[in-house]
C-alpha cells in the first residue's frame, strides 16, 4: 500500500512540472510563429514571460517563467526567503483551486522542507506521513477532506530545486 502512496506522490509531482513545462513552452501573446525556412535562433537569456492562456483554459488560469504569476496567493503559499522564481501557475477557477510553484534556493533541502512545513502548519495544514520518493524529498500536508499541498526538493552543489503543488478550495486563495 505504501507503493502505491509514493507512485501517486512521484506522479503528481512529475505532472505538476510537466504542466508548468508546457506552460513555459506557449508563445507569448502576438508572437510570431518562426518561419520553416529561418535559420536556427541564437541562444538567449530566458525572460519572464506570461503565457497566455490554451484554448482550453478558463479565464483565470495563467502561468509565468521568472515570476510569480499575477494573483498567485503569497499568504497561502510565500516564497521563501532568497529563492528565485523559476516558474508559477495559479488556477482560482477550478474546484479545487490549483497552485504551483518551482523555484531554487541556495539551501539545503532540509532547510526548504523546514520553511514551508512551518509555513504550511501554521495555515491549518497536517503533514502526512512519509518524507521522500526515491531520492527525493517530498512531503504532503492535508487541510480538512480535500486541501492538499505537495513539495517536492531536490538538491545538487548547494542549491536546492523545489516544486510545490497545492489543490485548495477556492475560498483559501482569495
Amino acid at each position: 500500500m505504501k507503493v502505491i502512496g509514493e507512485r501517486d506522490r512521484a506522479m503528481a509531482v512529475t505532472a505538476a512540472v510537466a504542466l508548468l513545462a508546457l506552460a513555459a513552452c506557449t508563445p507569448a501573446p502576438g508572437a510570431a510563429a518562426p518561419a520553416s525556412s529561418a535559420p536556427a535562433a541564437q541562444p538567449t537569456a530566458l525572460a519572464s514571460t506570461t503565457a497566455p492562456p490554451s484554448p482550453s483554459a478558463e479565464p483565470g488560469t495563467s502561468a509565468t517563467v521568472g515570476a510569480l504569476v499575477d494573483g498567485f496567493p503569497q499568504k497561502l503559499l510565500p516564497l521563501m526567503p532568497g529563492a528565485r522564481v523559476e516558474s508559477s501557475s495559479f488556477d482560482k477557477t477550478a474546484v479545487p483551486a490549483t497552485i504551483a510553484l518551482v523555484g531554487k534556493v541556495s539551501a539545503p533541502k532540509a532547510g526548504v522542507v523546514a520553511f514551508y512545513s512551518k509555513k504550511l502548519e501554521s495555515q491549518g495544514f497536517k503533514a502526512v506521513p512519509g518524507d521522500k520518493v526515491g531520492s527525493v524529498s517530498s512531503k504532503d500536508f492535508l487541510r480538512g477532506t480535500n486541501e492538499t499541498v505537495n513539495l517536492a526538493v531536490v538538491e545538487a552543489s548547494g542549491v536546492s530545486t523545489f516544486t510545490i503543488g497545492a489543490n485548495v478550495a477556492p475560498e483559501s486563495v482569495k
